[in-house]
């Protein structure tokens, strides 16, 4: 059992994102072991994280060291997405947090719970599923180990804006919400022992009934409005937080 009261965020899109976002959730965590005991981190806190074997991505520092200071504090599990996969060992030996690049299984009190970040799963578009195919490919991930860290990155800078869908269509975004949801529904049912499937990626905060005593959870973008649930045995709730200072401005649709 990882704790009796879980925070969930997802889908940060830090480096993409404005400044604000990044500091306002800095600020979140600081606050996470006063809302529950346990935290996940259920994909895409980052635009693209790549572990290096001996280089730290300066974009990505101070939000690793908060979340070692947290660790510390209570359990961290974290989830890749489609823009951060590629933690390898960082955030185990580093960080001491829990990384499963795929899917996460673990207890929340008597509720059992798959996290998952949900990219490759039910885009419709060919185009979308072998990209989905090429990103997660080991060779991918080996070649880009041989580039220069600083050439990596402005890479990853240019092709970013063109790798993920980013569409503003309430409709589409709409339609991959539900084809999401119908994917843990139809988990739920292979996997009965289950109790809850939580996902992101497609940015829409939902929590529905997915069966007796099965439910979905999408806690939502926290560059939306910084968004997060939590979870305990009994109740399922969704938030937004609340720091000083403006909201976060309109970043765009990034999946």
């Amino acid at each position: 059992m990882l704790g009796h009261t879980l925070v969930v965020v997802s889908d940060a899109h830090l480096g993409a994102t404005p400044p604000l976002v990044e500091a306002t959730l800095l600020s979140f965590l600081e606050t996470v072991p006063d809302l529950g005991d346990a935290l996940l981190i259920n994909g895409d806190l980052f635009d693209f994280w790549y572990s290096y074997r001996r280089v730290v991505p300066r974009r990505g520092f101070h939000v690793a060291a908060a979340l070692a200071r947290l660790a510390r504090r209570v359990p961290v599990v974290m989830v890749g997405g489609n823009h951060d996969r590629w933690g390898g060992d960082f955030w185990h030996r580093e960080v001491g947090a829990t990384f499963q690049p795929h899917r996460a299984t673990f207890a929340i009190g008597a509720r059992r719970i798959a996290a998952i970040h949900g990219d490759g799963l039910t885009e419709p578009r060919l185009r979308a599923m072998l990209l989905h195919r090429l990103i997660n490919h080991p060779i991918t991930a080996a070649v880009y180990r041989l580039l220069h860290p600083d050439l990596g990155l402005r890479l990853v800078d240019a092709l970013s804006p063109h790798l993920g869908d980013h569409t503003p269509d309430p409709a589409r975004l709409a339609a991959a919400a539900e084809r999401q949801q119908a994917w843990a529904g139809d988990l739920l049912r292979r996997e009965p022992e289950l109790n809850l499937v939580i996902m992101g990626h497609t940015h829409h905060a939902a929590t529905a009934e997915a069966g007796p005593a099965q439910r979905y959870l999408n806690p939502g973008a926290w560059f939306d409005g910084y968004r997060y649930a939590v979870v305990t045995e009994q109740v399922i709730e969704l938030r937004r937080f609340s720091p000083a200072g403006p909201p976060p401005p309109d970043s765009g649709a990034r999946r």
